[in-house]
């Protein structure tokens, strides 16, 4: 057989699990916010690999990073440790509030991880009794079977026999639930600082200042999972930093390989020393490529300059989505912080937010959704203005045609 045999959307069908339903567009090259199809097609990236392509396409940055890399070493087991894996994990701890760092490939590994040290942290200082983990409706972290029974959306997690025992769910921004839930048997509660497939909610100060303070008051812990937020997003470089309240642990993944598999997560040496040696790992966690992608993804975004830029390209974004909005009257809501915002459709359009990705699509500008009425955008965190105003002219077009 050739190494080159043509490729479309039927070989999807013939050779993949079904698990995931493509686009019949296959994109074949990218450039800063721009991509371009088989049929070279171009398209306006405002889905950003869903918030993961944090400088767009082929940053010169992260290809300079990783071709200098793929001439040095591509992998090494953890019995031995790297130079980029160490280099990026002190930029990392001199950057927040961390001081140890394990890495992971992902996000949802990144949060069981979390969710393991929790567990293992309580039950060094206190016991089997304080296991119990809380977690808000609608949140989502990851796939595993530990963290999608955590996350907060039953129909992800069912169907898959027992899960794992011991995880409570409260709602999000309600502070009366979650008080009903916590108690001295609570060993950690994780939360995302802004819940993204649930619907680009944002929680209020009241809320998250209380959720901090009960888990004081109860040993808990805190886990902000920031595998959404991190790096940039909204327009610090962890969302924690501009709600005023630190976790006991956060996790991070998606924006921080800017398109190169890689999670993190970030705890205090205190906590950290509860995961002795053999008690958690991974084959390719703190793998050298993907540090050394990390490493100049994470000092690119990490720069006054770009992320004062992501605050005034959410206005951007707010402003001509509202301006959109006053002519077709689609969505009772423009709502998120820095470049992960949500339109929500209006009742007429309920359940409609794939029609609205579909025909944005056909438009040149690519979208996302979360859940069935929200259309969601997450760009590059550099994204031209130039480009924002012409994805967003493309976007009114599949509008027009859907409010017709």
């Amino acid at each position: 057989m050739s190494n080159h045999f043509p490729v479309d959307r039927a070989l999807f069908d013939d050779v993949m699990v079904p698990n995931y339903s493509p686009s019949a567009v296959i994109p074949v090259r990218g450039e800063g916010s721009r991509v371009w199809d088989q049929e070279g097609k171009e398209f306006i990236d405002f889905a950003g690999g869903i918030a993961v392509n944090c400088l767009g396409h082929c940053h010169p940055a992260l290809v300079g990073a990783l071709k200098e890399q793929g001439e040095k070493i591509w992998h090494l087991s953890n019995v031995m440790t790297n130079e980029p894996a160490l280099r990026l994990a002190k930029k990392m701890v001199d950057s927040t509030f961390a001081e140890k760092i394990y890495f992971a490939n992902s996000g949802a590994e990144s949060n069981e991880a979390a969710l393991k040290l929790a567990r293992r942290w309580a039950l060094d200082n206190f016991g089997a009794e304080k296991s119990q983990i809380i977690s808000f409706k609608q949140g989502f972290h990851g796939r595993t079977f530990f963290t999608v029974t955590v996350g907060g959306q039953a129909a992800y997690s069912d169907g898959f026999g027992p899960k794992p025992g011991d995880v409570v769910h409260a709602e999000y921004n309600n502070l009366e639930s979650f008080k009903e839930l916590i108690s001295d048997k609570t060993c950690a509660v994780m939360m995302e600082p802004l819940q993204g497939e649930g619907g680009i909610v944002s929680p209020t100060q009241e809320f998250v200042e209380g959720v901090r303070e009960l888990c004081n008051q109860h040993n808990a812990l805190l886990i902000f999972d920031e595998v959404q937020t991190g790096v940039g997003r909204t327009g610090e470089l962890y969302a924690y930093m501009g709600l005023g309240v630190t976790p006991d642990i956060l996790t991070s993944a998606k924006a921080l390989g800017g398109g190169f598999p890689i999670g993190a997560m970030l705890t205090t040496t205190e906590i950290a020393k509860h995961l002795k040696i053999g008690t958690h790992g991974s084959t390719y966690g703190g793998n050298p490529l993907a540090c050394a992608v990390g490493e100049a993804a994470f000092d690119t975004v990490n720069d006054q300059a770009v992320l004062d830029g992501v605050k005034a390209k959410e206005k951007l974004y707010f402003d001509g989505l509202k301006a959109i909005n006053e002519k077709y009257n689609v969505f009772q809501e423009i709502r998120g912080k820095g470049l992960l915002v949500g339109a929500v459709l209006t009742e007429a359009y309920q359940g409609r937010a794939k029609d609205f990705l579909v025909a944005a699509m056909e438009e040149g500008v690519m979208t996302l959704v979360a859940g069935a009425s929200i259309v969601r955008f997450a760009p590059s965190l550099i994204i031209p203005d130039a480009d924002i105003a012409e994805g967003l002219a493309r976007f009114e077009k599949a509008v027009a045609k859907l409010a017709q």
